[in-house]
């Protein structure tokens, strides 16, 4: 009885620690950093339920956690992400940055050469900094002209052959065609369409994850 008592002591003391050991390592990990527009930072919906808080909750709960920052402002563009990039580089220390800009500079018709430059040069800073980068592209509707909307997605694909970079050709592509799953904009994903974001996302990500420095 003493035996078994003992044995059951050392038992829930494992069971206790695990979450405990979980969250110290998920503090001492460099974090990954999610950098991007209304379409990372819920727009329109409760915060819990965008796709960065869900990949947040998915990384908690694997073996090697570590902490998602989402840093994504509704509206950025590309010039707004490089200018806030370099603080954040220096005081996240980000193991991977995952960069999902370029939609406002699409939507507003800036200079296909601008929006390259500028994915580029955070794509450089990055990785100065000792970040590995995920790319996730966007398409614009169908109104914005063939042949502007083929000249961003070539941007994305161009970027990452460049750099050897993973890429997400384009984050939307399980819901932009679902209007259930769209918000009346037809721009920003319902609640209900974000864990299909991720899931986009996903595959691209999840072997990066233990590629990642500590």
């Amino acid at each position: 009885m003493v035996r078994w008592s003992s044995w059951c002591v050392l038992l829930l003391i494992g069971l206790f620690t695990l979450p405990v050991q979980a969250a110290e390592h998920a503090a001492v990990s460099r974090p990954i950093l999610v950098l991007g527009d209304s379409l990372s930072a819920a727009y329109n919906i409760p915060r819990a339920q965008g796709w960065v808080h869900l990949l947040g909750a998915r990384i908690a709960e694997m073996r090697s956690p570590r902490r998602v920052i989402n840093a994504s402002v509704s509206g950025a563009t590309t010039a707004d992400g490089l200018a806030r990039l370099p603080k954040l580089l220096a005081r996240d220390k980000p193991a991977l940055v995952i960069i999902e800009l370029g939609a406002n500079d699409g939507l507003r018709g800036l200079p296909l050469s601008e929006i390259e430059r500028n994915l580029q040069r955070m794509i450089v800073r990055s990785r100065e900094a000792g970040a590995k980068v995920l790319l996730l592209g966007i398409e614009l509707p169908v109104n914005y002209g063939a042949q502007y909307r083929a000249g961003l997605q070539a941007i994305y694909a161009r970027l990452a052959q460049r750099y050897r970079l993973s890429l997400v050709p384009f984050l939307l592509t399980k819901v932009a065609s679902q209007p259930g799953l769209m918000q009346d904009d037809g721009l920003h994903p319902r609640a209900a369409g974000e864990p299909l974001v991720l899931d986009t996302v996903w595959p691209v990500l999840q072997p990066l994850l233990g590629q990642l420095p500590h």
